[in-house]
Order: C-alpha cells, then structure tokens, then sequence
C-alpha cells in the first residue's frame, strides 16, 4: 500500500535526491519557499526546502531499499525504529499552502490550541490551528512525525472553530 514517509537526506540534497527518485518511477515531494538571498553583488530570489534536510516520498514499504539508494538518501524517519507514515492529509495541506505562492514561515510545533478549518479562499478546506504572529491571523499546519509546522495568513473571516480535535 503506498503511503507517505519522510526520509532524512544529507545537507542540501534535498532536491538530487528527489529527482534520482522521480526518475526511478517513485513519487517524491520536496516542499520549497522563497527566499530572498543577498550576496555581496546582487540580491536574488531563491527555492528552499521549507523542512531543511527531509522530503517527502509516497511508496510501499517494500520499496525501502529503492527509496534510500539515491546518493545523499540518509534514513527514512520513523518512531522507536519503526517506520512511520505521514497521513495523506498532511502532505496534501502542504501541497496546498505550496501552490498558493502566499508566504509562508516556518513556526513552532503546535499540538495544542484552537482547530480552525479555512472555508473560502485558495485554502479552503484545510485545518489546523489559528495562531497570531506579528499581529497577522495565521493558519497552522504541522507535520506531527519531524515535529514541524508552518504558518500561512489567513483572513479571519474566512475561517471557522472546529469542535473536537479531528486529524489534520
């Protein structure tokens, strides 16, 4: 059955491996941001990977060893030594933020606060939790196995309290 998994590559090679893996035929998915990058001539806008050192990859666990061949393919991310996956969900919510082209930030883990579901917008229909960062209302999205989230603006009127505490 194929699933999403995390695997851990070596300092910015990210993006080589997962181009050795889409090449192989396996499904792999390197979330990027924009960053304005400054060099002593020229300033210049540059892709990089939103989870430094971690893409994502959709396969069936006996693929494992196809998964890690790529050079600079360290270890897939489990817990305890178990090989975990990533719900669907998750990994949608931030193809979603991705394809929006609105800033994003990196933000602290959050498992804890006020569920909100978007309702109208280009991100209508994601969940997660509502944050203030810099006076700015921000959707909350975390990844729970790299214990890692990400925040997105949203307009407060366009999202709504979820009661309970459904999975993202």
């Amino acid at each position: 059955m194929l699933q999403w998994y995390a695997l851990y590559t070596r300092a910015r090679h990210e993006k080589a491996v997962a181009e050795e893996l889409l090449r192989r035929g396996i499904e792999a998915f390197v979330p990027l941001r924009e960053v304005l990058s400054q060099w002593k001539d020229r300033k210049k806008l540059v892709q990089l990977p939103l989870f430094p050192g971690y893409i994502f990859v959709h396969f069936d666990q006996t693929m494992r060893r196809e998964v890690l061949q790529p050079v600079g393919a360290i270890s897939l991310v489990g817990v305890h030594g178990v090989l975990t996956p990533i719900p669907d969900a998750q990994i949608e919510a931030i193809r979603t933020i991705c394809r929006t082209k609105r800033p994003l930030d990196l933000s602290p883990y959050l498992t804890e606060g006020e569920r909100i579901q978007v309702v109208r917008g280009p991100l209508a229909g994601l969940q997660g939790f509502l944050s203030e960062q810099e006076g700015r209302q921000c959707l909350v999205v975390s990844i729970d196995l790299l214990q890692q989230s990400l925040a997105v603006e949203v307009d407060a009127d366009s999202v709504v309290p979820i009661d309970g505490h459904g999975s993202q």
